[in-house]
């Protein structure tokens, strides 16, 4: 987490592109960077990037559903993310017969469009410095608890108060480790319907085996569209809603980039740790990271084994396989690079000059002498319970779908049986058939609602299940929970199965599968035309579920003492390094709120005799191609396409088809679907990965090694154009000033468009 420290750190500071390249900017905040910006090649006014009253680049980017980025790239609210971003609602239009996964989709018309319950965009209507309002209701001799219910409290008086302005979501958030916080205010719209993907072949291409690596040729890219009601307002979904007209959308360049072009990403990157002491990246190495690793390796390994044997059964688990799979290949790159770049050292000597810049003066002995200390003792307090606390959720909780299916189940049924025993009691006392309606009516609607939710979530639940493949995951995580966690740290039904079944965890597997009504979608719904209370607190699952999430959640108020520890001290040592070094602009670490990144395009050499140049073409995708492994299949249409060579106004000035190029911003996980700005506010790429030499930047920012991986707009268009066919997208496009395209349209930043015609 640690930023720009003392003589070494100071130094990084003053190199240009440092400066550059490190920092995950609040858009309210872009006057403290303008200039340096400027000087790299940005060509735009500090409003064309952010403003409240008129159109801007900030505009053009949202929230994907709370987990990925998108950016709107036509008047008619399309939007553009990550292949990986839609993977999850590919999926769920895909079937044996008519598989999108596989052969790619693309709406030729707006009829053709495929809506998607529960998915959403969030765009940022304004962000407001609240900290003084925030702080002023706190005092230095608070306890953290105390501290932390006083921030909620009074967040929530102002996100009650700015709510009422309009139809908006509001958050406040902490920044700098509980030291400023900031008011975001949103618009949330509901109807986001599947333009286009390309087959996974394309848009996964390289797979597991290629993720995080660079060089890269994948399309990682898919569409979609928001929709509002007729009168332009945010709405679910309804045959009558209407294609979104945005405040602003990204036009887009054909001229690509160059080595040391300026290059911008918006989005919404979810978190770092920049800030984690020498303890914490010991702990992660040591502990942390490899106990999820252990866990998911054979996560993975049982849903493989079955999703190679039934194409149905692929299908249903693709994008569960990829979220395990994707965390899993981060955290061991995380923990080797770590190592590699000695990021325990870095932190070492960072903490070693800050308890020497304390130690200088007796003011800040008194306010920050006890940091270090502090922070020792929580890491030291907290090891002995992080594998448990690792294993509670990615073997118990998270490991099978049964347990957290039989968890929230479960909460459904309390909320229900509550509201029928009230509903019960209030009956008892009615005197009329006036006042039994009265209490029908109060009562009804909400326990009808929440059997609708119920009945949803049962659905997609049991959607892409598969009950073999669920009780051997059950079956081997628990029996990997029993050999690798104490047994005074293991749910109470590991250590009873233990003893009664003596090691034979299949067949302990086959006994809570075989009484439990929560494994198969029948036996829940014959449940649920006669819901009864004993009989969901016998269901083996269900008590299962229920003892694995108060387990996790107890964790909290068993440790509250660490987090307390731990909480405090990083406030300090975070205030501590920015009073220290108050001529440095520090970036805050991401945490899912928009951010801008600044840096150039530009290639790099990860180790001695290797270097990696700045951009790929689709030569690398034909040197790959191996029909062998379905991991680098190329689809028989793009081969012979990629072979004639016929790229049209998507090659470069070579001739050549890009397809990824790499720059030195600052992302994260969250970023995905990023846009790639250049410095005239024109969309030249997509972001979707870093690079595996740089897996500790979240914790450390790596100089000379950390690198964006995105793939280029023209890979992505000519997919789109050439061999998709789907040229009512293009069309719709606005294409910025270029010489590739007939006609060249340009947009300001009040919504308008104005054609050019072309000069020879």
């Amino acid at each position: 987490m640690i930023k720009k420290f003392f003589a070494f750190v100071l130094a990084i500071a003053m190199a240009l592109p440092a400066v550059a390249n490190e920092g995950m900017w609040l858009p309210l905040l872009l006057g403290r960077n303008y200039e340096d910006m400027k000087a790299h090649g940005l060509q735009l006014t500090p409003e064309q990037l952010y403003s409240i009253n008129n159109s801007s680049i900030k505009d053009a980017i949202v929230s994907l559903g709370g987990f990925c980025t998108a950016e709107v790239i036509s008047k008619n609210g399309l939007l553009l993310t990550n292949h990986h971003c839609g993977y999850e609602v590919i999926q769920s239009h895909s079937t044996p017969e008519n598989n999108l996964l596989d052969d790619g989709f693309w709406a030729k018309s707006y009829n053709e469009e495929l809506a998607n319950e529960g998915l959403f965009v969030r765009f940022l209507v304004r962000m407001e410095d609240v900290t003084a309002e925030v702080n002023a209701g706190l005092t230095d001799d608070m306890d953290e608890d105390t501290r932390a219910k006083k921030i909620q409290e009074i967040s929530k008086t102002i996100e009650d108060r700015v709510s009422e302005e309009g139809d908006y979501d509001t958050d406040v958030k902490s920044f700098y480790h509980g030291n400023e916080f900031y008011l975001f205010v949103y618009e949330t719209y509901h109807d986001v319907r599947l333009v286009g993907a390309p087959p996974s072949s394309v848009g996964k291409f390289g797979g597991d085996t290629d993720n995080w690596m660079w060089p890269r040729q994948t399309g990682d890219f898919s569409m979609f569209r928001v929709y509002t009601s007729p009168d332009g307002k945010p709405a679910k979904y309804s045959a009558d809603n209407i294609p979104m007209k945005p405040k602003h959308h990204l036009p887009i360049s054909l001229d690509g980039v160059q080595e040391g072009d300026f290059t911008m990403v918006f989005g919404y990157p979810g978190s770092t740790d920049r800030y984690l002491s020498s303890y914490g990246v010991k702990q992660a190495i040591d502990i942390y990271n490899p106990s999820v690793v252990e866990v998911r390796d054979l996560k993975l390994e049982i849903m493989s084994k079955y999703m190679a044997a039934d194409d149905t059964i692929r299908i249903q688990y693709a994008s569960k396989h990829a979220r395990v799979s994707n965390y899993w290949k981060y955290y061991i790159g995380q923990t080797e690079q770590l190592k590699k770049n000695k990021v325990y050292d870095k932190k070492l000597a960072i903490e070693d000059d800050f308890r020497a810049w304390v130690n200088a003066d007796v003011k800040r002995q008194e306010k920050y002498g006890n940091t270090l200390t502090l922070m020792a003792e929580a890491y030291s307090e907290s090891d002995p319970f992080v594998k448990s606390s690792v294993y509670v959720r990615e073997a118990g909780l998270t490991g099978s779908d049964m347990a957290l299916f039989a968890f929230r189940f479960n909460k459904f049924m309390e909320a229900i049986f509550s509201l029928e025993d009230q509903k019960s009691e209030k009956l008892k006392a009615a005197k009329s058939d006036e006042d039994k309606a009265a209490v029908a009516s109060e009562f009804d609607p909400k326990i009808d609602g929440l059997m609708t939710r119920l009945n949803k979530m049962t659905e997609d639940h049991f959607a892409d299940y598969n009950e073999e493949l669920d009780k051997e995951l059950f079956g081997s995580l628990t029996a990997l929970y029993s050999a690798n966690i104490s047994e005074d740290q293991q749910p109470q039904f590991i250590i009873d199965a233990a003893k009664k079944y003596k090691g034979n965890w299949k067949k302990y597997a086959d006994h809570v599968y075989g009484k439990s009504f929560l494994v198969s979608a029948e036996s829940v719904q014959k449940f649920l035309e006669k819901p009864s209370k004993s009989s969901l607190e016998k269901d083996p699952a269900s008590m299962i579920g229920m003892e694995l999430y108060n387990m996790y959640s107890s964790a909290a108020s068993a440790h509250a003492s660490t987090d307390d520890k731990q909480q405090k001290s990083y406030r300090l040592f975070t205030a501590g390094v920015r009073e220290m070094n108050a001529d440095v602009n520090y970036a805050p670490d991401a945490n899912s709120t928009m951010r801008m990144t600044y840096g150039t395009v530009g290639s790099y050499e990860p180790r001695d005799g290797v270097f990696y140049d700045f951009y790929t073409t689709s030569d690398g995708i034909l040197e790959k191609e191996d029909a062998s492994d379905p991991e680098f299949v190329v689809p028989e249409k793009l081969i012979a396409m990629l072979k004639q060579k016929d790229f049209g106004r998507y090659a470069n000035e070579k001739g050549e088809l890009p397809v990824c190029f790499i720059s030195n911003n600052d992302i994260t996980g969250g970023n995905s679907g990023s846009p790639v700005i250049n410095g005239k506010g024109e969309l030249v790429g997509c972001a979707f990965d870093g690079n595996w030499e740089a897996m500790s930047g979240d914790i450390f920012f790596e100089k000379t090694l950390q690198r964006t991986i995105s793939v280029d707009i023209r890979y992505v268009l000519y997919i789109v154009d050439k061999y998709a066919g789907a040229t009512n997208i293009i069309q719709e496009l606005t294409f910025a000033e270029s010489a590739k395209k007939p006609e060249r349209v340009k947009e300001n930043f009040t919504g308008e468009l104005k054609t050019q015609p072309v000069s020879n």
